[in-house]
């Protein structure tokens, strides 16, 4: 299997609409890479049965109007040739242009064929990958699809872009296969919605990928969230249920965990199921199950040989995690052969699906915490794989005391409260933020300008107030409608402290090589110190050119500001680089009479040549 990624950054090489003057405007376009690891939706029929056909679906995607706009590709690219990269035509429901990478495993696998080791690699990959794409969609065979989406939830931590996984139950080759809309409503998603989580978009529906399991073996709609209603909807418009998103609410960079403990298994209970037979299931090297019981959670209290080699294996260090058998409904504590099990110390399982109770028991069991840890966190919420409490939107106008204005659901949800939340917002009012979220506020919700509360914040430069948005799920990774996140907001306000927050919890610079190359020129111009070390401290690289081959030395050289001299030296710019007309730094000092700059260069600078 090929586990690597190509580098095709959609956002390289980018050229400025008011340059160019065909069409395209960067900053309304979005990029999103495609992971083709298999699956029926890329299969062709070969001597009656389906198979995958190796570089078949992008030579498909190519011929296909709908899934790629060849002639918005032409103008966007001129006459490179990037073969694997392709336009989805405008969209709506779309506000930016998806470009998108498709990136094809070999050999491309049956998604029976399926693993903890290939849940590593499409990880890896997507960690390796994660700064250069607004998004992602996996392309995945329908039968593990649940079993895939779960542990990848689990393995992504701080998660803050879209991991959207689908496949179709018809192949893309056929004329009515469901895998046209599956795979456009999942490019739109990922490339557009700021959801951090990973999803399944499949029948119409975007679900929690850790609350889905496959339904139908043959309908269009054959995933089902039982417990867990659907994050969005596709019609004739997509709605999005913000309030349902689960995101992180730790001030940590996204990473991946690439280990997972393969020493788990399902144990389904079964009337005269023998004891013998469970003790020889719990042996080495086992180290835990999902033991699938009745109801909801029940166990045939009369069978104490059963019972007493569970006790016995849970006492050796096993882990045994209780799961419901029906499809709906929760594992609870309220009948008399439920509580059996929790006396013996089996952890009651909530309302998590099968496939999410082993890969969290595979992925708990791989960290290297207590076993009082370990079972502590297997019956938290990690990725929100169980129910948390349900919102009441009516209490929203309760504590407005608006019940006069006869404020529906959906008003108080979509109108109401993300105005609140603003306004919450401009006043620093944490207790009304807190009161909000828990009454259906969602601080990534994004107002008419796509701008979010975090992004009020940073500009204003409230670190307390970013820090508590942050601890309480706000995305750093959300757009405005020129394609600022957060950071940018934080960067051209110059705030310092919020940026590298910012930059602690994921975020990264989202712009064009040669537009930080001119946004460094142009600070270094003003002799604005302060705006290059914003740029420096959200990770840019202070040596960037600007579309002529000038960089900030240039401007500082040639305007004279000594200080901006001082601190690029200092930061390691080369003196000798050249713009595009041949002149260094150098050169521009001495055309204007700053020959006494260069001798800067000379010197042994340090930190506190420099005063910040």
């Amino acid at each position: 299997m090929n586990g690597s990624l190509g580098q095709h950054d959609t956002r390289n090489g980018r050229r400025r609409s008011s340059v160019d003057g065909i069409g395209f405007n960067p900053k309304s376009e979005c990029s999103v890479l495609v992971i083709y690891s298999g699956g029926t939706i890329g299969m062709a029929s070969k001597n009656g049965a389906l198979e995958p056909k190796p570089n078949a679906l992008g030579d498909y995607i190519r011929r296909c109007p709908f899934l790629h706009d060849e002639e918005y590709y032409k103008r966007r690219f001129g006459g490179r040739n990037e073969s694997s990269v392709f336009v989805l035509p405008v969209t709506k429901g779309a506000q930016r242009r998806v470009i998108y990478t498709l990136e094809e495993y070999e050999p491309l696998l049956d998604s029976c064929n399926m693993n903890s080791d290939q849940w590593i690699l499409i990880a890896e990959n997507i960690k390796n990958s994660y700064k250069s794409y607004d998004g992602f969609v996996i392309l995945h065979g329908t039968d593990t699809l649940a079993y895939s989406a779960s542990a990848l939830s689990f393995m992504f931590e701080n998660l803050g872009k879209p991991v959207v996984l689908t496949g179709s139950q018809l192949s893309l080759f056929e004329p009515r296969s469901d895998g046209k809309d599956n795979f456009i409503e999942s490019l739109v998603i990922a490339g557009n919605y700021p959801i951090p989580e990973v999803t399944i978009c499949f029948g119409r529906k975007l679900l929690r990928g850790n609350r889905t399991t496959k339904m139908d073996a043959e309908g269009f709609s054959a995933f089902k969230s039982p417990n867990a209603t659907p994050l969005a909807t596709f019609g004739s418009l997509i709605e999005v249920k913000y309030h349902e998103i689960f995101r992180p609410t730790k001030i940590e960079e996204f990473k991946v965990h690439p280990i997972l403990n393969s020493n788990v298994a399902l144990l389904r209970i079964f009337p005269s199921i023998t004891a013998q037979t469970v003790r020889a299931f719990l042996q080495s090297p086992i180290e835990g199950i999902v033991l699938q019981t009745y109801g909801s959670g029940n166990f045939p209290s009369n069978r104490l040989d059963i019972l007493e080699a569970i006790e016995n294996a849970i006492k050796q260090g096993i882990i045994v995690l209780n799961c419901s058998q029906c499809t709906r409904g929760s594992v609870t504590n309220d009948y008399q052969t439920g509580q059996v099990l929790s006396k013996i110390g089996v952890i009651a399982g909530g309302n998590m699906t099968p496939e999410a109770s082993l890969t969290k028991l595979s992925y708990v069991l791989a960290k290297d915490w207590s076993i009082e840890k370990k079972k502590e966190m297997l019956q938290g919420n990690l990725r929100g794989e169980l129910t948390v409490t349900k919102i009441d939107t009516k209490q929203i106008i309760k504590l407005m005391s608006m019940q006069k204005l006869k404020l529906d659901q959906f008003t108080a949800s979509k109108v109401i409260i993300p105005a609140l939340l603003f306004d919450a917002v401009d006043k620093e009012n944490t207790d009304c933020i807190d009161q909000l979220i828990k009454n259906g506020g969602d601080l990534s919700q994004p107002n008419l300008d796509s701008r979010t509360p975090l992004h009020i914040a940073c500009c204003k430069g409230k670190e307390k107030l970013v820090k508590f948005m942050l601890e309480k799920g706000a995305s750093v990774h959300s757009k405005d409608r020129y394609g600022h996140t957060p950071l940018t907001d934080a960067v051209l306000n110059d705030h310092h402290e919020i940026i590298t927050m910012l930059v602690n919890c994921g975020a990264h610079l989202l712009m064009d090589k040669e537009l930080l190359g001119e946004k460094l020129c142009e600070a270094a111009s003003h002799g604005d110190l302060m705006r290059l070390n914003s740029y420096k401290i959200a990770g840019g690289d202070l040596r960037q050119p600007d579309h002529s081959g000038r960089t900030a030395l240039h401007m500082a050289m040639l305007h004279g500001h000594e200080e901006c001299v001082r601190y690029l030296a200092q930061e390691g710019c080369d003196r000798t680089a050249k713009d595009i007309m041949g002149l260094t730094p150098e050169d521009y000092a001495a055309r204007v009479g700053y020959q006494d700059l260069a001798a800067l260069f000379d010197r042994n600078l340090t930190a506190t040549d420099v005063d910040m």
